[in-house]
């Protein structure tokens, strides 16, 4: 009896400690953006890979000297959901007839195993890639096994198809899938690994970024109405319209989360109080919803800067950026209006360059401050020239060591930019700061050329150096922290894979990457930097649907460990840093006794939630050795 007591005081004094710390980590409310739909892409999060396809090319039938895409697919005739009226399609002036085919151009991020592919319709399909093992199964089923994922490919053509019963409905589903696709389109691998995060952004997601163009054009003025936006039925989900909104809301209700939703720079006022109405009357009463228009509206590589330019400054003769708020500013009163009585349940941003502190004065100053909840400007960290020059001289020489000694170096100038947001714009105006995107920006300059330093850039990704960077680069941002609420930061990006030229935004390179073989120092960051005691703090704002007084005793544990101060039965589930479930009992827990002697030692993130209200609670807790 007395050595379980002097073993359990000494836990306790652990635990003393560990608390002392926590005023700081509750402060910072961790969610993330998710990775737009490519058919290249790594993140997966539909079972239907269809849903990610790349939007029709075509090809020539009968051409000896046919090119891999013939360039004919605007010429095609579509039904409303995406799939041509017939196949081939003749095209005035066009010698040849036209056949139709997507592609999945990298699979490196597909699980392997058995893959089925469905259809409706009648006609003709074939298909081309990097599997084995192809076989038809049935008038309107093929299946194909994925043996080596890496460099593959997977193209599927309409060879022909019946314009009285054309070809449709094309899924294309992951292994296990077939028999619960319609159910749970998510797929389970990606809901484990988001859901240790409250909140998600849908700035990718929903294509914000020339949100309905082609090609980077501008476009003529015309606004898009309701009627225009993403269709749930639509074939693919790649287009320059995104993932519909059914789906950001499915997904936010099941999974119990909070989104962040951007109105797209082209909607007109009736779809923007449509879509308003949309999430008002179909998202939980208890979701909390953020609000923003557009993304990044200042930012000249994308075509919404140059819509809100000349439609906002250029043809009204207002300056720049002045004019491109009345776009801003519309939206806001839109959704002020339709949520006037549950304000409650949204966060209305302006977002603002981080970067150009002037630019971000001229567009928050412009604003009705009685409008608007927060400003918002982004939290990353990057190389100053100089550091970049030093890299650039070193060449291939350089490495990971090298790279995040120079990051180092830069945070400073890095967060100056950030600090000046906050005392000269956000104070100013009486707001608090929530970031719509951030982490390392460890690029090279100019933007997009492959560096002489690339492989240091690739390496550095996996390196521990990379794990401390985040650290001190959060611990920098919770300065800027004020008040009870904690600070809300938006990750960028979820999952995707390195890059040099363009950037290694991902915090995962895979969905199923093995963190004990392939390292992943910044979501092992992000997770750690978002745990605590006080997590599920949330703003005023915000319904408050999170337990309170639900409490880990003892904490650190030797496996054995009470959750106390819950009103009702509750589901736990235990993720370990990768973010892998390791423990659930998705049942009514008989007793608030949980028993997690069969993990090893080391830090792990609780998730548990009520099984009548629904609330939530996120916690650490620590096991030790026996």
């Amino acid at each position: 009896m007395t050595k379980y007591c002097l073993l359990l005081g000494c836990l306790l004094c652990t635990c003393v400690r560990a608390q002392s710390l926590l005023p700081d980590s509750c402060k910072l409310a961790l969610g993330t953006n998710l990775a737009g739909l490519a058919d290249y892409g790594t993140e997966l999060p539909f079972v239907d890979l269809m849903r990610n396809s790349r939007e029709w090319y075509t090809k020539s039938v009968g051409d000896p000297a046919s090119p891999f895409n013939s360039g004919y697919a605007a010429s095609l005739t579509l039904r409303p959901d995406g799939y041509p009226t017939h196949v081939p399609q003749t095209i005035v002036g066009v010698a040849f007839p036209q056949q139709v085919a997507t592609i999945w151009g990298k699979t490196d991020g597909w699980p392997l195993g058995e893959y089925t592919i469905l259809w409706e319709g009648e006609g003709e399909l074939s298909f081309f890639g990097t599997y084995e093992n192809l076989q038809l199964t049935g008038a309107h089923r093929a299946s194909f096994d994925l043996v080596n994922r890496i460099d593959g490919v997977v193209e599927i053509r309409i060879v022909r198809s019946e314009a009285a019963d054309p070809i449709r409905n094309i899924r294309l589903l992951l292994p296990g899938a077939e028999d619960s696709y319609l159910e749970q389109p998510f797929n389970p691998q990606w809901l484990e690994k988001i859901a240790p995060f409250q909140t998600v952004r849908f700035m990718d997601w929903g294509a914000t970024n020339g949100w309905g163009t082609k090609d980077g054009e501008v476009g003529d003025g015309t606004l898009t109405d309701w009627a225009g936006r993403s269709q749930p039925e639509y074939y693919t989900w790649t287009h320059s319209k995104g993932v519909p909104y059914e789906m950001m809301v499915r997904l936010l209700n099941e999974q119990d989360k909070d989104g962040w939703v951007c109105v797209p720079h082209t909607a007109s006022a009736e779809y923007v109080r449509e879509m308003a109405r949309f999430f008002r009357d179909n998202l939980e009463p208890e979701r909390h919803l953020y609000v923003e228009y557009s993304n990044e509206i200042w930012n000249w590589i994308f075509p919404q800067t140059h819509w809100a330019n000349r439609y906002g400054c250029e043809l009204p003769g207002r300056p720049w950026p002045e004019g491109t708020t009345t776009f801003i500013q519309q939206m806001l009163d839109i959704w002020t209006e339709e949520f006037a009585g549950v304000p409650e349940r949204t966060s209305r941003v302006v977002g603002v360059q981080a970067g150009w502190l002037d630019v971000a004065q001229r567009v928050v100053f412009n604003v009705d401050t009685a409008s608007f909840d927060y400003v918002s400007p982004t939290y990353y960290f990057g190389f100053t020239e100089d550091a970049e020059a030093r890299l650039d001289a070193l060449g291939n020489a350089a490495t990971a060591a090298d790279v995040a000694r120079l990051a180092r170096a830069s945070l400073p100038n890095s967060f100056t930019y950030i600090a000046d947001v906050k005392t000269e714009v956000a104070d100013r105006v009486g707001k608090p700061l929530a970031f719509y995107e951030g982490g390392q920006h460890l690029t090279p300059n100019p933007f997009g050329v492959e560096p002489t330093y690339a492989q240091a850039l690739i390496d550095v990704q996996r390196d521990t150096a990379m794990y401390n960077l985040y650290n001190e680069w959060f611990d920098l941002i919770r300065t800027l922290h004020t008040g009870d609420e904690p600070l809300a930061l938006m990750n960028f990006s979820f999952v995707a894979p390195r890059s040099a030229r363009y950037g290694s935004w991902g915090l995962l390179e895979t969905m199923d990457q093995d963190t004990t073989l392939i390292p992943a120092p910044k979501y092992r960051a992000v997770l750690e930097n978002m745990a605590g005691s006080c997590a599920a703090v949330t703003s005023s704002r915000h319904p408050s649907r999170q337990f309170s007084a639900l409490k880990l005793f003892p904490n650190p544990t030797l496996g054995r460990l009470l959750l106390v101060g819950s009103e009702e039965p509750v589901a736990l589930r235990v993720f370990n840093l990768a973010g892998q479930q390791v423990w659930g009992a998705d049942r009514h827990l008989p007793t608030s006794e949980v028993d997690l002697t069969g993990l090893p030692a080391g830090s792990y993130f609780l998730l548990a939630t009520g099984q009548a209200s629904g609330m939530v609670w996120r916690g650490k807790v620590v096991v030790v050795q026996r």
